[in-house]
């Protein structure tokens, strides 16, 4: 079978809890930070948390990947080696890396995959990736349907893409603007999200053509109405971004995309489950009201105009209605959703900004707010948190079980008992019993039947119990009960002494790299990463931009996103808005980067200083 047809349902983990929770909610794998070197610093994991996790996910054959996704120093590698070491014991199944260096290292055999921080746009970038060893290759955000096939078709690596979340302006890997501004690395796991801030839009002689708005945040990604694309395309891992997000996002958003993959692989049988297992859960994923700054499906289908999210970086939720009318202490809203009290509503003020407020109370489609917001009559409001949804999510909201079939054959001292996953695996149970007759047949055969269906907090669910022709015999519950917990620790066992792991050392290579000559965008921060590059051709290589020395200028953001295309005022389209030709960005503390456009590729860069911090 293809290595792409297994479909792999990624979700986010920002501790072993919430791990756990997107498990149980059906993701096929997690990725979550380590104790150190992962590009969300604030979201370290123990590695006794982490071996927690993996034996939970490893019940129904999902995975577990560490994120170990900073650029490292020369001292760090040394602390790195032994921390993979680590986590290979720990149970986990592979590593997100972007640091070349790490390949160098006398590794476990354990996977490596290739970051979305290494920047691989174009099959030429994948293909080297994959001769040199990774065993997963994480595409860029910005890629179209078209630019992912071209990818698969040089390809035979598995391929990840993102799905759902928050989306960086700039490629991956590629941004150096919160370095250059705070000392914040955002490629050592420090980022201080500059993108987020409001921003003025000035010309070369200061005058101010956009003021406080948020001209470098993008809404968040939703592909959730293009899976069968991505599948179509090449794609196997499904990846959703949110590794600082909490349980309640991590549910919701995982159980809405398992319940799409899942329609789509029961229809559709090139494509199989990597992992066991089906859920039921207690509440109707909708993705409206988890986080999110509005939606887009980026670059997937072309250049669309709805990228960034202008008013706003924080969450706006879902369309509730318009303001039917303003009273004194209450909204009257027409809406055909049910309100509650508590929810979260929010706006987009007279002054165009974000503006929020809590409905103390709720009285059918009349609101009390807490405080009164200062709003008219045809203003749209949202609604971005649903305190009855996330009193739902803050409880038990999912059950998933692993089906079984067991079968009990008569034997001449006993019984033998039979049970089979839905993974095929099987385990047999001789168990010696003295034949009684049962007083009432139907009722005893019942009895059998009934007890070792029961599974209860295991994760298995039985599906049918098959008895064989035997005449009807009484077996007290309690007999049964030890059969079926003596059987269902036998397949646990079993299941475990069958996965499949992987056993994949990283292998040395020396085919050639895309180019002899690299810049400070590379990203090569010690001398494994340079031994590396310089093994596969690389002549001449220039330190990473953290190690580098104070320039004037020099590229802090490469981005898809054009500032003059979201105000209408691209040069490819003759109604475009006129904007002067050289516009500069201050951030509220009144630092300037330039903004310089490749209008052939469709690229903007944010130029700015590199100062030594």
């Amino acid at each position: 079978m293809d290595a792409r047809s297994k479909i792999e349902l990624l979700s986010p983990a920002r501790n072993a809890e919430v791990g756990k929770e997107a498990i149980w909610h059906g993701a096929d794998a997690v990725y979550i930070g380590g104790p150190m070197f992962g590009a969300r610093a604030a979201a370290g994991n123990s590695l006794a948390d982490i071996e927690s996790l993996c034996k939970v996910a490893h019940t129904y054959y999902s995975k577990v990947y560490v994120t170990l996704n900073t650029i490292l120093t020369d001292a760090e590698l040394a602390e790195a080696e032994v921390l993979v070491k680590q986590l290979y014991e720990a149970g986990v199944d592979g590593l997100i890396v972007q640091d070349y260096g790490i390949t160098q290292l006398s590794l476990p055999p354990i996977a490596l995959h290739a970051s979305t921080q290494m920047d691989t746009r174009t099959p030429e970038k994948a293909k080297f990736l994959q001769d040199a060893g990774f065993q997963q290759v994480v595409l860029a955000r910005e890629l179209s349907v078209n630019e992912i096939k071209a990818v698969a078709d040089a390809t035979t690596v598995r391929l990840e893409a993102f799905i759902h979340g928050a989306l960086c302006v700039s490629y991956s890997g590629q941004c150096y603007l919160s370095c250059a501004m705070t000392g914040r690395s955002a490629n050592r796991g420090t980022c201080a999200q500059l993108c987020r801030l409001p921003y003025r839009l000035t010309d070369a002689e200061g005058h101010t053509l956009v003021n406080g708005k948020h001209l470098l945040s993008l809404r968040d990604m939703n592909l959730s109405s293009s899976i069968m694309e991505l599948l179509d395309a090449g794609v196997s891992s499904l990846k959703i971004e949110g590794r600082l997000k909490d349980a309640a996002y991590v549910k919701n958003v995982t159980a809405y995309y398992r319940k799409t993959l899942d329609a789509i692989l029961g229809s559709d049988k090139a494509y199989q489950p990597s992992s066991s297992g089906s859920c039921i859960y207690t509440f109707e994923p909708c993705l409206e009201k988890s986080f999110n700054r509005g939606f887009t499906e980026y670059f997937f289908h072309g250049r669309k105009a709805d990228v960034a999210s202008l008013d706003t970086p924080k969450s706006q939720g879902e369309p509730l209605g318009r303001v039917k009318l303003v009273g004194k202490n209450f909204i009257d809203v027409e809406t055909k959703l049910s309100m509650n009290n508590g929810d979260g509503l929010c706006f987009i003020n007279a002054n165009g900004q974000f503006e929020g407020f809590k409905a103390n109370r709720v009285e059918g489609t009349r609101v009390f707010p807490l405080t009164m917001p200062k709003l008219k009559a045809g203003v749209m409001l949202m609604r971005n948190c649903d305190a009855a949804f996330e009193k739902l999510l803050a409880k038990p909201s999912a059950e998933r079980k692993i089906s079984v079939m067991v079968a009990v054959e008569k034997r001449n001292d006993g019984f033998l008992l039979k049970a089979t996953d839905e993974n095929n695996v099987e385990v047999c149970l001789q168990v010696p019993y003295e034949f009684q007759e049962a007083k009432n047949a139907e009722m005893a055969m019942n009895t059998i039947r009934q007890q070792l269906s029961k599974t209860g907090n295991t994760p298995f669910a039985v599906k049918n119990v098959e008895l064989g022709n035997f005449e009807p015999c009484f077996i007290p519950s309690s007999v049964l009960a030890d059969w079926r917990r003596q059987l269902v620790e036998l397949l646990e066992n079993e299941r475990e002494k069958l996965r499949k792991l992987d056993d994949t050392v990283f292998p040395a290579t020396s085919h050639s790299y895309l180019t002899q000559k690299l810049d400070y965008r590379a990203n090569v921060y010690n001398k494994n990463a340079e031994h590396f590059l310089k093994q596969h051709g690389v002549a001449t290589i220039e330190p990473a931009y953290e190690l580098g020395k104070e320039r004037n200028e020099v590229e802090l953001m490469l981005c898809r996103h054009c500032i003059r295309y979201t105000l209408g005022a691209c040069s490819k389209t003759a109604s475009a808005k006129q904007l002067p030709p050289n516009l500069f960005l201050v951030d509220p503390n009144g630092n300037k980067t330039r903004l310089v456009f490749d209008c052939k590729n469709c690229q903007m860069k944010v130029m700015g200083r590199l100062a030594n911090k």
